[in-house]
Protein backbone atom coordinates (compact mmCIF):
# COMPACT_ATOMS: atom_id res chain seq x y z
CA UNK A 1 0.00 0.00 0.00
CA UNK A 2 1.67 2.90 -0.91
CA UNK A 3 -0.13 5.78 1.07
CA UNK A 4 0.96 6.08 5.08
CA UNK A 5 -3.07 6.15 6.13
CA UNK A 6 -4.19 2.62 6.95
CA UNK A 7 -6.98 1.81 4.17
CA UNK A 8 -9.54 1.07 6.49
CA UNK A 9 -9.09 4.11 8.23
CA UNK A 10 -9.20 5.98 4.55
CA UNK A 11 -12.73 4.15 3.93
CA UNK A 12 -14.12 4.71 7.27
CA UNK A 13 -13.82 8.43 6.47
CA UNK A 14 -15.08 8.14 3.13
CA UNK A 15 -18.36 6.53 3.78
CA UNK A 16 -19.06 7.95 7.54
CA UNK A 17 -21.23 10.85 6.01
CA UNK A 18 -23.24 8.59 4.01
CA UNK A 19 -23.76 6.34 7.54
CA UNK A 20 -24.62 9.26 8.92
CA UNK A 21 -27.53 10.52 7.07
CA UNK A 22 -28.73 7.23 6.81
CA UNK A 23 -29.66 6.71 10.42
CA UNK A 24 -31.70 10.47 9.63
CA UNK A 25 -33.58 8.32 6.36
CA UNK A 26 -35.53 6.07 7.97
CA UNK A 27 -37.42 5.58 11.76
CA UNK A 28 -37.05 1.55 11.32
CA UNK A 29 -36.42 -0.06 14.68
CA UNK A 30 -37.38 -3.97 15.71
CA UNK A 31 -40.28 -4.20 18.11
CA UNK A 32 -40.13 -3.62 21.87
CA UNK A 33 -38.92 -6.79 23.48
CA UNK A 34 -41.59 -7.06 25.53
CA UNK A 35 -44.41 -6.87 22.57
CA UNK A 36 -43.14 -10.02 21.23
CA UNK A 37 -45.29 -13.21 22.49
CA UNK A 38 -45.33 -16.18 21.42
CA UNK A 39 -48.74 -19.05 21.92
CA UNK A 40 -50.24 -21.03 24.35
CA UNK A 41 -49.01 -23.57 27.12
CA UNK A 42 -49.11 -27.23 26.54
CA UNK A 43 -47.58 -30.83 27.13
CA UNK A 44 -43.74 -29.68 27.52
CA UNK A 45 -43.98 -26.25 28.23
CA UNK A 46 -42.61 -26.55 31.25
CA UNK A 47 -38.78 -27.18 31.99
CA UNK A 48 -36.84 -27.87 34.88
CA UNK A 49 -33.75 -25.99 34.92
CA UNK A 50 -30.71 -26.11 37.37
CA UNK A 51 -32.15 -23.01 38.64
CA UNK A 52 -35.97 -23.52 38.61
CA UNK A 53 -38.71 -24.32 36.65
CA UNK A 54 -39.81 -22.33 33.33
CA UNK A 55 -42.96 -22.48 31.95
CA UNK A 56 -42.72 -21.55 27.82
CA UNK A 57 -45.10 -22.03 24.86
CA UNK A 58 -45.59 -24.67 22.59
CA UNK A 59 -46.72 -23.29 18.88
CA UNK A 60 -47.30 -25.95 15.97
CA UNK A 61 -43.16 -27.55 15.62
CA UNK A 62 -41.53 -25.57 18.26
CA UNK A 63 -41.34 -24.80 21.94
CA UNK A 64 -40.09 -21.55 23.12
CA UNK A 65 -38.47 -20.55 26.53
CA UNK A 66 -38.10 -16.50 26.69
CA UNK A 67 -36.28 -14.44 28.70
CA UNK A 68 -34.41 -16.83 30.81
CA UNK A 69 -31.70 -15.07 33.28
CA UNK A 70 -28.60 -16.86 32.89
CA UNK A 71 -27.13 -14.44 35.47
CA UNK A 72 -27.96 -11.79 37.88
CA UNK A 73 -28.50 -8.44 36.45
CA UNK A 74 -25.91 -6.11 36.28
CA UNK A 75 -27.37 -3.24 37.69
CA UNK A 76 -26.63 -1.23 40.76
CA UNK A 77 -23.33 -2.32 42.48
CA UNK A 78 -23.06 -5.14 39.26
CA UNK A 79 -22.45 -2.69 36.63
CA UNK A 80 -19.30 -3.16 35.57
CA UNK A 81 -18.68 -6.08 37.26
CA UNK A 82 -17.93 -9.82 35.97
CA UNK A 83 -21.29 -11.78 35.50
CA UNK A 84 -22.90 -13.30 39.00
CA UNK A 85 -24.78 -16.07 39.36
CA UNK A 86 -28.11 -15.89 39.19
CA UNK A 87 -30.48 -16.54 42.50
CA UNK A 88 -32.37 -19.70 42.49
CA UNK A 89 -36.36 -19.85 42.21
CA UNK A 90 -38.75 -21.88 42.96
CA UNK A 91 -42.34 -21.22 41.63
CA UNK A 92 -42.29 -21.63 37.81
CA UNK A 93 -40.95 -18.62 35.82
CA UNK A 94 -42.62 -16.77 33.22
CA UNK A 95 -40.67 -17.49 30.46
CA UNK A 96 -43.99 -16.83 27.59
CA UNK A 97 -42.27 -13.53 26.43
CA UNK A 98 -38.51 -11.97 25.94
CA UNK A 99 -37.43 -9.59 28.70
CA UNK A 100 -35.21 -6.44 27.67
CA UNK A 101 -32.64 -5.91 25.68
CA UNK A 102 -28.89 -4.34 26.67
CA UNK A 103 -28.62 -0.74 27.13
CA UNK A 104 -28.46 0.73 22.90
CA UNK A 105 -28.67 4.21 21.17
CA UNK A 106 -31.70 4.07 19.32
CA UNK A 107 -30.01 6.01 16.25
CA UNK A 108 -29.89 2.74 14.09
CA UNK A 109 -32.03 0.46 11.85
CA UNK A 110 -31.01 -2.43 14.10
CA UNK A 111 -31.48 -0.56 16.86
CA UNK A 112 -34.35 -2.03 19.83
CA UNK A 113 -37.02 0.36 19.99
CA UNK A 114 -37.32 1.65 23.81
CA UNK A 115 -33.15 1.50 24.15
CA UNK A 116 -33.05 -1.48 26.50
CA UNK A 117 -31.98 -2.20 30.48
CA UNK A 118 -29.31 -2.46 32.20
CA UNK A 119 -30.89 -5.38 33.62
CA UNK A 120 -30.70 -7.54 30.93
CA UNK A 121 -28.91 -10.96 31.35
CA UNK A 122 -31.68 -13.08 29.45
CA UNK A 123 -31.90 -15.84 27.13
CA UNK A 124 -34.50 -17.29 24.74
CA UNK A 125 -34.42 -21.33 24.07
CA UNK A 126 -36.39 -22.95 20.96
CA UNK A 127 -36.76 -26.30 20.80
CA UNK A 128 -38.43 -28.93 18.76
CA UNK A 129 -41.89 -29.65 20.51
CA UNK A 130 -41.85 -33.48 20.13
CA UNK A 131 -39.92 -35.89 22.67
CA UNK A 132 -36.44 -36.50 21.33
CA UNK A 133 -35.45 -39.60 20.94
CA UNK A 134 -31.99 -38.74 21.29
CA UNK A 135 -29.97 -35.54 22.70
CA UNK A 136 -30.09 -32.67 20.03
CA UNK A 137 -27.19 -30.76 19.21
CA UNK A 138 -27.29 -27.07 20.66
CA UNK A 139 -26.56 -23.94 18.79
CA UNK A 140 -25.79 -20.75 20.70
CA UNK A 141 -26.48 -17.78 18.62
CA UNK A 142 -24.39 -14.55 19.53
CA UNK A 143 -26.53 -11.79 17.96
CA UNK A 144 -24.78 -8.94 15.52
CA UNK A 145 -24.83 -4.89 15.84
CA UNK A 146 -21.17 -3.72 16.11
CA UNK A 147 -21.63 -4.53 19.58
CA UNK A 148 -23.43 -1.60 20.47
CA UNK A 149 -26.76 -2.90 19.20
CA UNK A 150 -29.52 -5.32 19.09
CA UNK A 151 -30.77 -8.58 21.15
CA UNK A 152 -31.23 -12.28 21.03
CA UNK A 153 -35.09 -12.56 21.07
CA UNK A 154 -35.25 -10.48 17.41
CA UNK A 155 -33.85 -13.83 16.23
CA UNK A 156 -36.81 -16.42 15.92
CA UNK A 157 -35.41 -19.22 15.75
CA UNK A 158 -38.50 -22.08 14.98
CA UNK A 159 -37.08 -23.06 11.24
CA UNK A 160 -33.44 -23.32 12.75
CA UNK A 161 -34.95 -25.25 15.27
CA UNK A 162 -37.19 -27.67 13.57
CA UNK A 163 -34.99 -28.83 10.36
CA UNK A 164 -34.67 -32.26 9.83
CA UNK A 165 -31.99 -32.96 12.38
CA UNK A 166 -33.30 -30.90 15.11
CA UNK A 167 -31.78 -28.03 17.44
CA UNK A 168 -32.09 -27.01 20.42
CA UNK A 169 -31.59 -23.05 19.82
CA UNK A 170 -30.16 -20.68 22.28
CA UNK A 171 -30.04 -16.82 21.37
CA UNK A 172 -28.59 -14.78 23.63
CA UNK A 173 -28.29 -11.42 24.86
CA UNK A 174 -25.56 -9.33 26.45
CA UNK A 175 -23.86 -6.44 27.73
CA UNK A 176 -23.05 -4.18 24.96
CA UNK A 177 -21.59 -0.16 24.27
CA UNK A 178 -19.98 1.31 26.99
CA UNK A 179 -22.05 -1.30 29.40
CA UNK A 180 -19.83 -4.43 27.96
CA UNK A 181 -16.91 -3.23 26.07
CA UNK A 182 -15.52 -0.11 27.73
CA UNK A 183 -12.22 0.60 28.78
CA UNK A 184 -11.41 3.94 30.18
CA UNK A 185 -8.24 5.15 32.35
CA UNK A 186 -9.86 5.79 36.08
CA UNK A 187 -12.25 2.91 35.54
CA UNK A 188 -11.90 0.20 37.41
CA UNK A 189 -13.79 -2.86 35.22
CA UNK A 190 -13.06 -5.43 33.28
CA UNK A 191 -12.06 -4.84 29.95
CA UNK A 192 -14.33 -7.55 27.99
CA UNK A 193 -17.74 -7.63 30.35
CA UNK A 194 -19.75 -8.86 26.69
CA UNK A 195 -17.57 -11.72 26.06
CA UNK A 196 -17.71 -12.36 29.55
CA UNK A 197 -21.51 -12.23 29.91
CA UNK A 198 -21.79 -14.89 26.51
CA UNK A 199 -19.16 -17.26 28.78
CA UNK A 200 -21.52 -17.06 31.41
CA UNK A 201 -24.24 -18.11 28.58
CA UNK A 202 -22.42 -20.77 27.52
CA UNK A 203 -21.68 -22.09 30.86
CA UNK A 204 -25.35 -21.87 31.42
CA UNK A 205 -26.11 -23.88 28.42
CA UNK A 206 -23.63 -27.03 30.01
CA UNK A 207 -25.80 -26.99 32.91
CA UNK A 208 -29.41 -26.91 30.96
CA UNK A 209 -28.91 -28.20 27.63
CA UNK A 210 -30.56 -31.35 28.82
CA UNK A 211 -33.20 -30.54 30.29
CA UNK A 212 -34.64 -29.14 26.95
CA UNK A 213 -33.49 -32.46 25.41
CA UNK A 214 -29.92 -30.75 23.87
CA UNK A 215 -26.81 -32.14 24.38
CA UNK A 216 -23.97 -30.33 26.20
CA UNK A 217 -21.46 -32.09 24.91
CA UNK A 218 -22.52 -31.11 21.24
CA UNK A 219 -22.58 -26.83 21.21
CA UNK A 220 -22.09 -24.86 18.14
CA UNK A 221 -21.15 -21.19 18.66
CA UNK A 222 -23.00 -19.45 16.04
CA UNK A 223 -22.78 -15.55 14.94
CA UNK A 224 -22.64 -12.89 12.33
CA UNK A 225 -21.46 -9.77 11.56
CA UNK A 226 -20.11 -7.94 15.47
CA UNK A 227 -21.92 -12.06 16.86
CA UNK A 228 -19.19 -13.41 14.31
CA UNK A 229 -16.37 -11.42 16.10
CA UNK A 230 -17.41 -11.95 19.22
CA UNK A 231 -17.26 -16.11 18.13
CA UNK A 232 -13.53 -15.42 16.75
CA UNK A 233 -13.14 -14.10 20.12
CA UNK A 234 -14.19 -17.17 21.65
CA UNK A 235 -12.33 -19.26 19.49
CA UNK A 236 -9.20 -17.39 21.13
CA UNK A 237 -10.33 -16.48 25.01
CA UNK A 238 -9.14 -19.45 27.52
CA UNK A 239 -11.86 -18.68 29.57
CA UNK A 240 -14.40 -20.46 26.70
CA UNK A 241 -12.54 -23.31 26.20
CA UNK A 242 -14.51 -26.24 26.31
CA UNK A 243 -17.68 -24.84 26.42
CA UNK A 244 -18.47 -25.20 22.25
CA UNK A 245 -17.37 -27.79 20.21
CA UNK A 246 -17.86 -25.78 16.41
CA UNK A 247 -18.48 -22.73 15.44
CA UNK A 248 -19.89 -20.99 12.60
CA UNK A 249 -18.98 -16.85 11.41
CA UNK A 250 -21.28 -15.77 9.12
CA UNK A 251 -19.70 -11.79 8.13
CA UNK A 252 -16.60 -11.65 10.26
CA UNK A 253 -13.15 -12.33 8.88
CA UNK A 254 -11.17 -13.25 11.96
CA UNK A 255 -7.59 -12.78 10.41
CA UNK A 256 -9.32 -8.94 9.06
CA UNK A 257 -8.71 -5.94 11.08
CA UNK A 258 -12.03 -5.48 12.73
CA UNK A 259 -11.90 -8.25 15.23
CA UNK A 260 -10.20 -6.22 18.11
CA UNK A 261 -8.85 -3.19 20.09
CA UNK A 262 -5.92 -3.00 21.81
CA UNK A 263 -6.00 -1.99 24.89
CA UNK A 264 -4.30 1.92 23.77
CA UNK A 265 -6.95 2.04 21.36
CA UNK A 266 -9.56 1.07 23.27
CA UNK A 267 -8.52 3.48 26.23
CA UNK A 268 -8.23 6.50 23.87
CA UNK A 269 -12.51 5.66 23.11
CA UNK A 270 -12.80 5.24 26.93
CA UNK A 271 -11.14 8.62 26.95
CA UNK A 272 -13.28 10.28 25.30
CA UNK A 273 -16.23 8.95 26.87
CA UNK A 274 -15.01 10.33 30.34
CA UNK A 275 -14.46 13.55 28.86
CA UNK A 276 -18.17 13.75 26.92
CA UNK A 277 -19.56 12.45 30.28
CA UNK A 278 -18.06 15.96 32.45
CA UNK A 279 -16.34 12.84 34.80
CA UNK A 280 -12.86 13.89 33.33
CA UNK A 281 -12.52 16.55 36.72
CA UNK A 282 -9.68 15.78 38.80
CA UNK A 283 -6.64 12.96 38.22
CA UNK A 284 -7.64 10.80 40.70
CA UNK A 285 -8.83 7.71 39.47
CA UNK A 286 -11.15 6.89 42.01
CA UNK A 287 -13.27 10.07 41.46
CA UNK A 288 -13.62 8.76 37.49
CA UNK A 289 -14.69 5.81 38.43
CA UNK A 290 -17.23 6.81 41.03
CA UNK A 291 -18.48 9.45 38.60
CA UNK A 292 -19.30 7.25 36.03
CA UNK A 293 -20.89 5.01 38.16
CA UNK A 294 -23.24 7.66 39.36
CA UNK A 295 -24.37 8.08 35.67
CA UNK A 296 -27.35 7.16 34.72
CA UNK A 297 -27.75 4.53 31.66
CA UNK A 298 -29.34 7.47 29.78
CA UNK A 299 -26.54 9.62 30.48
CA UNK A 300 -23.70 7.14 29.73
CA UNK A 301 -25.61 6.33 26.35
CA UNK A 302 -25.41 9.73 25.93
CA UNK A 303 -21.59 10.27 26.33
CA UNK A 304 -20.69 6.93 24.72
CA UNK A 305 -19.74 6.29 21.06
CA UNK A 306 -22.69 5.50 18.91
CA UNK A 307 -22.65 4.15 15.81
CA UNK A 308 -20.17 1.15 14.65
CA UNK A 309 -16.92 2.24 15.13
CA UNK A 310 -16.50 2.26 18.98
CA UNK A 311 -16.24 -0.95 20.41
CA UNK A 312 -14.44 -4.20 19.95
CA UNK A 313 -13.32 -7.36 22.20
CA UNK A 314 -10.43 -5.38 23.91
CA UNK A 315 -6.85 -7.16 23.72
CA UNK A 316 -6.89 -7.33 27.83
CA UNK A 317 -4.00 -9.93 28.06
CA UNK A 318 -6.84 -12.46 30.46
CA UNK A 319 -10.24 -12.38 28.45
CA UNK A 320 -8.39 -11.73 24.96
CA UNK A 321 -4.47 -12.49 25.78
CA UNK A 322 -4.21 -11.42 21.85
CA UNK A 323 -5.42 -10.38 19.00
CA UNK A 324 -7.74 -12.80 17.45
CA UNK A 325 -5.91 -12.67 13.61
CA UNK A 326 -2.35 -13.20 15.57
CA UNK A 327 -3.51 -16.17 17.81
CA UNK A 328 -5.30 -17.59 14.58
CA UNK A 329 -2.66 -17.30 12.02
CA UNK A 330 -0.59 -19.07 15.08
CA UNK A 331 -2.86 -22.04 15.72
CA UNK A 332 -3.52 -20.73 19.15
CA UNK A 333 -7.26 -21.19 19.25
CA UNK A 334 -9.74 -24.33 20.29
CA UNK A 335 -9.59 -26.20 17.13
CA UNK A 336 -13.32 -26.77 16.41
CA UNK A 337 -14.97 -27.49 12.95
CA UNK A 338 -15.63 -24.13 11.33
CA UNK A 339 -18.31 -23.02 9.18
CA UNK A 340 -17.09 -19.58 7.42
CA UNK A 341 -18.37 -17.26 5.08
CA UNK A 342 -19.68 -14.18 3.67
CA UNK A 343 -22.29 -12.27 1.65
CA UNK A 344 -21.29 -11.64 -2.16
CA UNK A 345 -22.76 -8.26 -2.00
CA UNK A 346 -21.24 -6.97 1.66
CA UNK A 347 -21.48 -3.54 0.93
CA UNK A 348 -24.35 -2.75 -1.35
CA UNK A 349 -26.71 -1.51 0.76
CA UNK A 350 -23.98 1.25 1.84
CA UNK A 351 -22.72 2.16 -1.56
CA UNK A 352 -26.47 2.82 -2.51
CA UNK A 353 -26.90 5.07 0.05
CA UNK A 354 -26.25 8.63 -1.63
CA UNK A 355 -28.61 6.90 -4.16
CA UNK A 356 -31.59 6.36 -2.06
CA UNK A 357 -31.59 9.37 -0.55
CA UNK A 358 -30.70 11.80 -2.80
CA UNK A 359 -32.40 9.90 -5.78
CA UNK A 360 -29.56 10.12 -7.75
CA UNK A 361 -27.50 7.59 -9.14
CA UNK A 362 -23.62 7.43 -8.51
CA UNK A 363 -21.99 8.75 -12.18
CA UNK A 364 -18.91 7.61 -13.05
CA UNK A 365 -16.98 10.65 -12.03
CA UNK A 366 -18.08 10.34 -8.46
CA UNK A 367 -17.23 6.77 -8.26
CA UNK A 368 -14.17 7.82 -9.07
CA UNK A 369 -13.94 10.45 -6.81
CA UNK A 370 -14.82 8.34 -3.69
CA UNK A 371 -12.02 5.50 -4.96
CA UNK A 372 -9.44 8.60 -4.94
CA UNK A 373 -11.12 9.76 -0.99
CA UNK A 374 -10.30 5.97 -0.15
CA UNK A 375 -7.42 4.86 -1.36
CA UNK A 376 -5.39 7.83 -2.41
CA UNK A 377 -1.98 7.04 -4.31
CA UNK A 378 -3.63 3.51 -4.82
CA UNK A 379 -7.17 4.94 -6.51
CA UNK A 380 -5.88 4.67 -10.32
CA UNK A 381 -4.84 1.07 -9.73
CA UNK A 382 -8.57 0.21 -7.92
CA UNK A 383 -10.09 1.86 -10.71
CA UNK A 384 -8.21 0.08 -13.71
CA UNK A 385 -9.06 -3.09 -11.45
CA UNK A 386 -12.70 -2.05 -11.24
CA UNK A 387 -13.84 -0.17 -14.30
CA UNK A 388 -17.30 0.70 -14.61
CA UNK A 389 -17.83 -1.20 -17.68
CA UNK A 390 -17.80 -4.35 -16.10
CA UNK A 391 -20.22 -3.14 -13.88
CA UNK A 392 -24.39 -3.14 -13.84
CA UNK A 393 -23.84 0.43 -12.64
CA UNK A 394 -21.07 2.97 -10.65
CA UNK A 395 -22.73 2.36 -7.61
CA UNK A 396 -22.29 -1.75 -7.96
CA UNK A 397 -18.26 -0.96 -9.35
CA UNK A 398 -18.59 1.14 -5.57
CA UNK A 399 -20.28 -1.87 -3.60
CA UNK A 400 -17.85 -4.54 -5.15
CA UNK A 401 -14.78 -2.27 -4.32
CA UNK A 402 -15.49 -2.12 -0.94
CA UNK A 403 -16.68 -5.84 -0.09
CA UNK A 404 -13.82 -7.14 -1.94
CA UNK A 405 -10.93 -4.77 -0.36
CA UNK A 406 -12.75 -4.56 3.50
CA UNK A 407 -14.17 -8.14 3.35
CA UNK A 408 -14.04 -10.87 1.16
CA UNK A 409 -10.00 -10.37 1.16
CA UNK A 410 -10.15 -10.94 5.08
CA UNK A 411 -12.50 -14.09 4.26
CA UNK A 412 -10.56 -15.94 2.62
CA UNK A 413 -7.90 -14.86 4.59
CA UNK A 414 -9.50 -16.24 7.62
CA UNK A 415 -10.63 -19.92 5.63
CA UNK A 416 -7.02 -20.05 5.03
CA UNK A 417 -5.64 -19.52 8.70
CA UNK A 418 -8.19 -21.78 10.23
CA UNK A 419 -7.89 -24.05 7.60
CA UNK A 420 -3.77 -25.00 8.61
CA UNK A 421 -5.40 -26.36 12.16
CA UNK A 422 -8.93 -27.08 11.75
CA UNK A 423 -11.81 -28.62 9.49
CA UNK A 424 -13.49 -25.73 7.62
CA UNK A 425 -16.23 -25.69 5.53
CA UNK A 426 -16.25 -22.16 3.58
CA UNK A 427 -19.11 -20.18 1.37
CA UNK A 428 -20.75 -17.51 -0.08
CA UNK A 429 -24.25 -16.61 0.34
CA UNK A 430 -24.88 -15.34 -3.44
CA UNK A 431 -28.25 -14.75 -3.86
CA UNK A 432 -28.89 -12.40 -6.77
CA UNK A 433 -31.66 -10.74 -5.20
CA UNK A 434 -32.26 -11.12 -1.38
CA UNK A 435 -35.39 -9.54 0.44
CA UNK A 436 -34.40 -6.16 1.84
CA UNK A 437 -34.82 -4.39 5.22
CA UNK A 438 -38.80 -4.17 5.65
CA UNK A 439 -39.28 -0.48 4.65
CA UNK A 440 -36.18 0.70 3.70
CA UNK A 441 -35.68 1.77 -0.06
CA UNK A 442 -33.59 0.22 -2.26
CA UNK A 443 -31.50 2.63 -5.28
CA UNK A 444 -32.33 1.96 -8.53
CA UNK A 445 -29.93 1.61 -10.49
CA UNK A 446 -28.39 -1.31 -9.37
CA UNK A 447 -29.43 -4.58 -7.52
CA UNK A 448 -28.03 -5.07 -4.16
CA UNK A 449 -28.01 -8.98 -4.39
CA UNK A 450 -27.08 -10.30 -1.29
CA UNK A 451 -25.73 -7.49 1.25
CA UNK A 452 -24.36 -7.69 4.96
CA UNK A 453 -27.03 -8.83 7.55
CA UNK A 454 -28.90 -10.02 4.96
CA UNK A 455 -28.25 -13.45 4.69
CA UNK A 456 -30.21 -14.05 8.73
CA UNK A 457 -33.43 -13.44 6.40
CA UNK A 458 -32.98 -17.12 5.26
CA UNK A 459 -32.26 -18.44 8.68
CA UNK A 460 -34.22 -16.59 11.45
CA UNK A 461 -37.64 -15.49 11.72
CA UNK A 462 -36.50 -11.10 11.96
CA UNK A 463 -39.44 -8.67 11.79
CA UNK A 464 -36.19 -6.47 10.54
CA UNK A 465 -36.51 -8.57 6.90
CA UNK A 466 -38.80 -8.69 4.07
CA UNK A 467 -40.55 -11.83 3.61
CA UNK A 468 -38.72 -14.26 1.06
CA UNK A 469 -40.23 -15.62 -2.00
CA UNK A 470 -40.68 -19.35 -3.11
CA UNK A 471 -37.21 -19.43 -4.85
CA UNK A 472 -35.96 -17.84 -1.73
CA UNK A 473 -37.99 -20.33 0.65
CA UNK A 474 -36.61 -22.88 -1.32
CA UNK A 475 -32.57 -21.72 -0.66
CA UNK A 476 -33.91 -21.10 3.30
CA UNK A 477 -34.40 -24.94 3.46
CA UNK A 478 -30.89 -25.21 1.90
CA UNK A 479 -29.12 -23.38 4.11
CA UNK A 480 -31.06 -24.49 6.93
CA UNK A 481 -29.93 -27.77 6.47
CA UNK A 482 -26.79 -27.24 6.03
CA UNK A 483 -26.29 -25.48 9.03
CA UNK A 484 -28.14 -27.80 11.40
CA UNK A 485 -26.09 -30.37 9.76
CA UNK A 486 -23.17 -28.97 10.37
CA UNK A 487 -24.89 -28.09 14.24
CA UNK A 488 -25.24 -31.80 14.71
CA UNK A 489 -22.25 -33.28 12.89
CA UNK A 490 -19.46 -30.85 12.24
CA UNK A 491 -19.79 -31.57 8.51
CA UNK A 492 -22.62 -29.82 6.59
CA UNK A 493 -23.33 -32.34 4.10
CA UNK A 494 -26.82 -34.72 4.26
CA UNK A 495 -28.99 -36.91 2.38
CA UNK A 496 -31.07 -34.44 -0.19
CA UNK A 497 -28.40 -31.54 0.09
CA UNK A 498 -26.12 -31.01 -2.64
CA UNK A 499 -22.29 -31.60 -1.71
CA UNK A 500 -20.20 -29.53 0.50
CA UNK A 501 -16.45 -29.79 0.18
CA UNK A 502 -14.01 -29.02 2.73
CA UNK A 503 -11.94 -26.02 2.24
CA UNK A 504 -7.71 -26.74 2.42
CA UNK A 505 -5.05 -24.48 1.83
CA UNK A 506 -4.44 -26.31 -1.14
CA UNK A 507 -8.24 -26.93 -2.63
CA UNK A 508 -9.69 -23.48 -1.27
CA UNK A 509 -13.28 -24.84 -2.04
CA UNK A 510 -15.81 -22.48 -1.63
CA UNK A 511 -19.91 -23.54 -1.80
CA UNK A 512 -21.65 -20.59 -3.34
CA UNK A 513 -25.14 -20.77 -2.01
CA UNK A 514 -27.84 -19.32 -4.31
CA UNK A 515 -31.21 -20.55 -5.93
CA UNK A 516 -31.03 -22.84 -8.24
CA UNK A 517 -27.12 -22.70 -8.40
CA UNK A 518 -25.63 -24.26 -5.11
CA UNK A 519 -21.69 -25.57 -5.66
CA UNK A 520 -18.15 -24.34 -6.11
CA UNK A 521 -17.52 -20.83 -6.75
CA UNK A 522 -13.74 -19.26 -7.40
CA UNK A 523 -14.60 -16.81 -4.30
CA UNK A 524 -10.57 -15.69 -4.82
CA UNK A 525 -11.02 -14.79 -8.96
CA UNK A 526 -14.56 -13.36 -7.87
CA UNK A 527 -13.55 -10.77 -5.33
CA UNK A 528 -9.62 -10.04 -6.85
CA UNK A 529 -8.08 -11.61 -3.96
CA UNK A 530 -4.80 -11.75 -5.47
CA UNK A 531 -5.26 -7.59 -6.45
CA UNK A 532 -5.69 -6.57 -2.74
CA UNK A 533 -3.24 -9.12 -1.58
CA UNK A 534 -0.71 -7.30 -3.78
CA UNK A 535 -1.61 -3.88 -3.40
CA UNK A 536 -1.66 -4.40 0.50
CA UNK A 537 1.63 -5.99 0.29
CA UNK A 538 3.22 -2.82 -1.86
Amino acid sequence: MSSSTPRTSRIATAVAASVAAALALTPLTTAPAAARTTGGDGPGARVMTAEGPVRGTVAGPVRTFQGIPYAAPPTGERRWKKPQPVRPWSAALDARAPRSACVQPVDQPISIAGGGSEDCLYLNVTTPAGPPSHLRPVIVWIHGGSFVYGDGASYGAAKLAAARQGAVVVTVNYRLGAFGFLSAPGLRAPADLGLLDQQAALRWVARNAAAFGGDPANVTLMGQSGGGYSVCAQLVSPGARGLFHKAIVQSAGCAGPDGSFTRAEAEEQGRAVVEAAGCDDGDAADAVDACLRGLSAEDLVAASAAGHDGYRPVVDGEVLPEAPARAIAAGRFARVPVLHGSTRDEMSGLAGLDEVMTGRPLTAEGYAEKVAEAFGADAPAVLAEYPVRDHQAPGAAWSAVLTDSEWSTAALDTQRALARHTPVYAYEFAEASSPYFRGFPRPASFSLGTGHMVDLAYLFENDLFEPLDAAQEGLSDTVVGYWSRFASTGRPNGAGLPQWRRFTCGDGYVQALASGRVGRTDFAAGHHYGFWKRLTAS
